[in-house]
């Protein structure tokens, strides 16, 4: 797949269509594969710790999550076709396992939040087969304990809701220990699952302003919201200095 060089991060140029069909491909291959979905502040915490850029870089698949990314794709003239969101992305795998014999487990969220989860996405989607669930409060020397869980669970695919960098950490961190096929990194979407949380409008979606919703949402997030233009001016002046 072609990628665009954003800050040292290589982004696939796929759309959530084409993203969600690769996925599909992954099911037939004998490996785990990570799935991540940086936005504009992911990629500027992987510009200033490389060893989190190197994380995001050995996934299988890395799509534009914020429209912060597809700007920038632009500025390097380079550009995305569109954004491919983790959110959008898992509801069109989960479209298509529906009714299969893949089976997903859920994994993140507070107590009781993923059993949410699985009991509305089963309800949105006949046929979905979540064959397993666990709250994303652990030590770090229950990993084991997590990815027997994950394993016995006979899973093909893993949502890991950590928020980022945990979730993508943990990811690149067990994945020779996992058996799924594909581990996806999609944030707080299991909380958008539950119902616990809400997504934006679609207005706000579609004109790229759901950053703008989340502020409104949560004014607590106004200090990282500060990266968004400390982004957009990196970018500007040095994003052409990484190699397309």
């Amino acid at each position: 797949m072609d990628k665009v060089n954003i800050l040292g991060v290589n982004v696939d140029t796929v759309t959530i269509e084409e993203a969600a069909a690769e996925i599909m491909k992954f099911f037939g291959e004998d490996k785990v594969h990570s799935v991540f979905t940086p936005n504009s502040e992911i990629i500027m915490a992987a510009y200033r710790d490389p060893e989190f850029a190197e994380i995001l870089n050995r996934s299988e698949l890395l799509t534009a999550d914020g429209i912060g990314v597809v700007y920038a794709s632009k500025i390097l003239k380079k550009p995305l076709r569109e954004r491919a969101a983790g959110y959008d992305i898992a509801c069109r795998v989960l479209e298509k396992i529906s009714g299969t014999e893949h089976k997903l487990f859920l994994f993140g969220g507070k107590p009781g939040v993923a059993e949410t989860a699985r009991d509305r996405l089963i309800e949105k989607y006949p046929g979905l087969n979540i064959s397993g669930c666990r709250n994303g409060y652990f030590k770090p020397e229950e990993d084991g304990e997590i990815v027997d869980e994950i394993n016995r669970s006979g899973a093909d695919i893993v949502f890991v809701c950590l928020g980022a960098p945990k979730q993508e950490k943990w990811i690149d961190a067990q994945r020779d220990n996992l058996k799924v096929r594909v581990a996806m990194g999609i944030g707080g979407s299991l909380d958008v699952f539950a119902g616990t949380a809400e997504r934006a409008p679609e207005f706000f979606c579609s004109h790229g302003l759901e950053w703008l919703y989340r502020l409104y949402k949560e004014p607590s997030r106004i200090g990282r919201m500060m990266d968004l233009p400390k982004f957009a001016a990196t970018v500007f002046f040095k994003g052409k200095r990484y190699k397309q």
